[in-house]
């Protein structure tokens, strides 16, 4: 008798975004631990996102495939009320219509931004195992990164809805919005974080499903030929070192200290790269950096298969970060790459073993505080810092599949 081969499961990840449609680090996360759930655990994947289009009816869905992967995307109108950014009954409704027809075996879910947390209770009134990775501070704060108003961190720990009243337009409304969140968040099976710094915040905040763990995220790990191209543009430049800069000109990536500090230092025999991070190439567009010293340019924007090309021209990362950060993708992928980090105290960020606390620049430093690092780096002149291993999105994938199956098997067994 021919024995039935076992249906692989199949999952269900919803993120704001998701190929082809992609934008932030959050997306990234969420497209390359899917892939890998499918091409190295056997699983199978569909999505679910949002995107804006004036082409479309509100609430229609659009139907597209990447790397084997079908995307239902909502396309939602640009002008919805504020309770419809975190609940909205209509995308729930959607929602819950996709989810008869592709009959997932557990949910995966990771930004709701625009999506709504309804869809939580949703899916367990379906009684379908479900996961939720948290990657800021959405859930706990209305401006989802514990920024205030004047552009500085806020600082609350734990956070209480009460120390809100000076950010928020409408404390009722702001109240209500966090309750509806946390209950959203108590209904799943699993939420993870992606830092030691990020659980602790926010489950001392309120902030947890029935069970919570720390799910660092994955990063891309150089390429075969990376370490090759790194040193022959070192041999090529001559020793002259090079900085890199991904964070954007704001206040809160510490970019007027950045600015600053490159504008006081003695020495101009070096070169420097500002990522454009924006969709349209305007991040830089306005900002000036004609005082700084050294050579600096802009480089556009890299997806994750360019991702070596940048980083092959740069020896230092500049991470001002003016804020506690839940994670730090970009230190991560310069250290697997034997790159040298300038940081601040920020959070999750300095939760890698290549972090030195006596080194660590404290949120507030100003330039004179960051000026003997620069220096330092220059005069070190490519002394070489061993790559470290960080995690990658093959292992982060492994974990979210072991997740998955026991989820999928307590399920079957209940």
């Amino acid at each position: 008798m021919t024995k039935i081969a076992a249906k692989p499961p199949h999952i269900l990840v919803i993120n704001v975004f998701f190929a082809p449609f992609t934008y932030g680090g959050a997306t990234v996360v969420a497209e390359q631990v899917a892939r890998r759930l499918q091409s190295e655990h056997g699983f199978r994947v569909s999505a679910i996102s949002v995107t804006s289009q004036d082409g479309l009816p509100p609430y229609s869905v659009l139907k597209t495939e990447q790397a084997g992967i079908v995307n239902y995307v909502i396309n939602l109108p640009f002008h919805r009320n504020y309770a419809e950014t975190y609940d909205n009954p209509q995308v729930t409704e959607v929602v819950e219509r996709l989810l008869r027809r592709i009959g997932p075996d557990a949910v995966h879910m990771h930004c709701l931004q625009d999506l709504g947390a309804g869809i939580l209770p949703m899916i367990k009134r379906h009684k379908i195992p479900m996961v939720l990775s948290t990657h800021d501070f959405w859930w706990l704060c209305e401006r989802q990164f514990m920024i205030r108003m004047d552009g500085r961190y806020c600082g609350q720990d734990p956070i209480q809805i009460e120390g809100c009243r000076g950010c928020v337009d409408d404390f009722e409304r702001a109240r209500s919005r966090v309750g509806r969140l946390k209950a959203a968040a108590a209904v799943a099976d699993v939420v993870t974080f992606p830092s030691r710094f990020a659980h602790d915040l926010s489950v001392k905040s309120g902030l947890e499903g029935k069970k919570t763990i720390v799910w660092q995220n994955g990063v891309t790990e150089p390429s075969e030929g990376f370490f090759k191209a790194q040193t022959e543009r070192r041999d090529v430049s001559g020793g002259r070192v090079a900085f890199g800069f991904v964070g954007g000109p704001s206040h809160i990536k510490g970019w007027p200290i950045i600015q600053n500090a490159f504008s006081e230092i003695s020495r101009e025999d070096f070169d420097g790269y500002l990522v454009d991070g924006s969709m349209d190439g305007s991040w830089w567009r306005d900002a000036d950096y004609s005082k700084m010293k050294g050579n600096w340019q802009v480089h556009p924007r890299y997806n994750q298969a360019e991702i070596d090309d940048f980083y092959a021209k740069i020896d230092v990362l500049l991470f001002m970060s003016q804020w506690k950060e839940t994670f730090g993708l970009t230190i991560r992928e310069a250290l697997a790459r034997g790159i040298q980090v300038i940081q601040t105290d920020s959070g999750g960020t300095i939760e890698h073993a290549a972090v030195d606390p006596d080194r660590l620049l404290q949120i507030g430093d100003g330039p004179e505080e960051l000026l003997p690092h620069l220096e330092d780096a220059l005069e070190r002149n490519h002394a070489l810092q061993s790559p470290i291993e960080v995690t990658g999105f093959s292992k982060q994938a492994a974990e979210m599949a072991e997740c998955l199956n026991d989820l999928i098997s307590e399920s079957d067994h209940r």
